[in-house]
């Protein structure tokens, strides 16, 4: 049910018309088979009326079926198309720390897996519409021969369906184990594909991951898996039966207790001989339409959390980015769970200032708060205390979207585009070219329409790529978190001695994390953090 009032919030005229066309496919359908009945029970089987009456509605039957298949079939898949953007919205618009607390394996599982099976079980629903019609029409015409002979039959059929419900539920609770192992599955699988190289050269973590964390979760997610479709097979099983047992009633049982005329006998025979396939199918699509009502609760779960956190975005306003001349940092603190149980790390409390035109490194142990705290500086983190202002300007909820917009980074963890996005690259395409030769990529990497001809490089050639989309950004502050570790010692003097006062001089902020000490000269002034505190603040002497 929840998947039809996903189709219905979408566009509920398509499927109100979709269910008509199906209700009447199956009424005619019905109605059809009360003429084949007729029909073989007639003196004239030939007659005209009886011709025209048959090649009337199979006329029906067909148009209206097709017209319902084809409503819903387009329906589905542009909710399934909806679903993907709107959750890819939502992810977009959440916070980065809430985002993080997810994990990527749920993110992934739930825009990949889940969204499938609810664009898969989306194709069965029209088909569903008609068989669900079909059987109601059928119920209809079975009255209409004989009111006792229907009450007996459906009286068993409800029991049947009270019996195959409770295995259904059973089999429900076994899926939702299931798609709950399916994020760990995923997790898995992203240490296999970013862990390679780690589980390559050691043989006894690869064995230990492969048999104490995948196949343990994988063997789960297939039990489960293999008993709820197992339970699913039963139900199948018991409900054909149930067919030919109610047909045993009818020929057997019956007469023997109320007077039927043999042709309603017949007719109920070949009525129900009839449903037998859109019964089978109903309860063929039971697993997936399961599944599909599990990934649906799972999605509506996860976008509860995600739209309940989203930030409004800069696109909604029309002020610009401003110059950029200073940040203000004042009392702010930010607080998450440490690498131990029951640990917390806090940064802060921290009070800074940084100018445009102002080169400052960012210096500290591993641990230290460093890259905690460049995200706060760019907006990333929302602090929970204090106050941070751009030009005299506070950054609220409100304007936080606005505010990350006058920043160019790249972060130890960088991500790069194969496109270069938001960028205008006709006007700039001699500049591309000028800093892919002056990062020395010119000979690896070409730019055509925006699009890089490859990003499969070292990752010191990558971190090149991914500065020259900042340097392209043209953004009034700079931030770079540990960018140098990956460059030999040529490529630090061009970064440290060429690329870093070269914006400066452009009166860019530029916020460096740094452990290259032996150019800390470099800098204007150097910030030192310890776990999370500020050690100092100091002005480099030259």
């Amino acid at each position: 049910m929840n998947l039809i009032w996903l189709l219905l919030r979408a566009s509920w005229t398509n499927v109100a018309i979709a269910i008509f066309a199906g209700l009447l496919s199956g009424a005619c359908s019905a109605r059809l088979l009360a003429a084949i009945n007729n029909a073989l029970n007639s003196n004239d089987p030939y007659s005209a009326t009886l011709i025209w009456n048959f090649a009337g509605l199979t006329a029906i039957v067909l148009v209206s079926s097709i017209i319902s298949q084809v409503l819903l079939v387009r329906l589905s898949e542009n909710t399934t198309y909806q679903l993907r953007m709107q959750l890819s919205t939502w992810i977009l618009s959440c916070p980065l720390r809430h985002l993080e607390e997810l994990g990527a394996n749920r993110l992934l599982a739930t825009l990949t897996d889940d969204v499938q099976s609810i664009a898969n079980t989306a194709f069965v629903i029209p088909v569903l519409c008609v068989d669900l019609a079909l059987v109601l029409g059928c119920f209809v015409y079975l009255a209409w021969l004989s009111l006792p002979a229907f009450l007996v039959a459906f009286s068993f059929l409800a029991f049947s369906i009270l019996t195959m419900q409770l295995l259904l539920g059973k089999a429900r609770k076994l899926m939702i184990l299931s798609r709950e192992e399916q994020d760990r599955l995923y997790k898995h699988f992203r240490a296999i594909t970013d862990g390679i190289k780690e589980l390559k050269l050691n043989l006894a973590r690869r064995q230990a991951f492969l048999s104490e964390d995948l196949e343990g979760t994988a063997n789960s997610a297939r039990n489960y898996n293999v008993n709820s479709l197992t339970i699913f097979s039963l139900a199948f099983s018991w409900g054909q039966l149930l067919i030919f047992v109610i047909i045993g009633l009818l020929i057997f049982a019956l007469p023997r207790f109320l007077t039927v005329d043999a042709k309603i006998i017949t007719g109920y025979v070949l009525t129900i001989i009839f449903l037998t396939n859109p019964l089978s199918d109903l309860l063929r699509t039971m697993p997936a339409i399961n599944r599909a009502s599990v990934a649906l609760q799972k999605i509506e779960s996860l976008g509860l959390s995600l739209a309940s956190r989203s930030e409004t975005s800069a696109s909604e306003r029309t002020e610009l980015p401003t110059s950029g001349k200073s940040i203000e940092m004042v009392q702010i603190t930010h607080a998450y769970r440490g690498e131990s149980q029951g640990d917390i790390f806090t940064l802060g409390p921290i009070d800074l200032t940084f100018k445009a035109g102002e080169l400052v490194f960012i210096i500290g142990g591993n641990g230290s708060g460093k890259s905690t705290l460049a995200k706060a500086i760019a907006g990333l983190y929302v602090p929970e205390s204090g106050e941070i202002r751009l030009d005299d300007r506070s950054v609220t909820d409100n304007n936080r979207d606005w505010y990350r917009q006058h920043f160019s980074a790249v972060f130890s963890d960088f991500y790069l585009f194969e496109r270069l996005l938001g960028i205008d690259i006709i006007d700039l395409d001699p500049q591309a070219q000028d800093y892919l030769v002056k990062l020395q990529i010119d000979r690896k990497v070409q730019i055509k329409d925006g699009i890089l001809s490859t990003t499969a490089l070292s990752q010191g050639q990558r971190k090149r790529l991914a500065l020259l989309t900042a340097y392209l950004e043209d953004r009034p502050i700079y931030l770079f978190d540990e960018w140098a570790s990956d460059q030999d010692p040529f490529f630090k003097e061009i970064f440290y001695h060429q690329l870093l006062p070269e914006l400066k001089s452009r009166r860019k902020m530029v916020i460096v994390i740094s452990h290259d000490d032996r150019y800390f000269d470099v800098a204007d002034r150097i910030i030192k953090l310890d776990y999370g505190k500020l050690e100092y603040d100091d002005r480099v002497k030259r």
